[in-house]
């Protein structure tokens, strides 16, 4: 494991590896942030980390008062400047963070941080096939009543593939940070799935939407 420093921008929001994030910025500090990191000569090391907010918010003089610890590292991918001096931008998650301690004192957050390895273990077949099955048939009711919640296919990498699940299934907050912070493909994996099941077993006896808004995020294999 790797330590470091980061810029920080908590969210009231679970983010995953590979999944891209729009934001509007327009908080002093969060501007201050963007500033910074346009003035890093080379793109790929424009980064900054996120964690959820367990309590509080995103903006004002209290902010939030407390955060989970796992959280994403992300890369500054596309920025437009408006003229009231907020940002419009994107960002990609790349890999994982563990916030050890968080300073306040500067014009941004800054986290020292740890940077999480995750397994390189082979996943079992079966496992990534009854998430896949799964997946497709929450899919298929789904989009029957709200629209496809992936539009494009399935990755292939079980990797990829957990992270896609996870941004792709409505869950709220709790299970979605479980997510983030299983330890393994493997163990994510059977996560969403027996989630996903929990939810097809609901919307098979009340046709409905389910209980969580799919997540505003959208799934980027870059």
């Amino acid at each position: 494991m790797t330590t470091a420093e980061l810029p920080m921008f908590p969210l009231n929001a679970v983010l995953y590896p590979g999944v891209s994030v729009p934001l509007h910025v327009f908080e002093d500090r969060y501007r201050a942030l963007i500033h910074h990191l346009l003035r890093v000569p080379n793109p790929s090391e424009r980064l900054f980390g996120s964690v959820a907010i367990r309590e509080g918010y995103e903006v004002g003089d209290h902010g939030n008062q407390s955060l989970f610890r796992v959280g994403v590292r992300l890369q500054l991918t596309d920025v437009e400047a408006n003229d009231d001096g907020s940002f419009d931008i994107v960002a990609v998650g790349r890999d994982r963070i563990q916030l050890d301690r968080l300073l306040s004192s500067g014009d941004y957050p800054v986290g020292e941080v740890t940077l999480l390895d995750d397994s390189t273990e082979a996943v079992p077949d079966d496992v990534v096939a009854q998430a896949r099955a799964t997946f497709t048939a929450y899919r298929h009711i789904l989009s029957e009543i709200a629209g496809d919640p992936l539009r494009g296919e399935l990755p292939q990498d079980p990797a990829y593939l957990s992270w896609t699940l996870a941004a792709c299934t409505p869950l709220p907050m709790a299970e979605r940070q479980q997510l983030l912070e299983a330890s393994d493909t493997a163990e994510r994996l059977i996560l969403v799935t027996d989630l996903l099941r929990t939810e097809l077993r609901a919307m098979n006896v009340i046709t409905s939407l389910p209980a969580t808004e799919v997540a505003r995020t959208k799934w980027s294999p870059n």
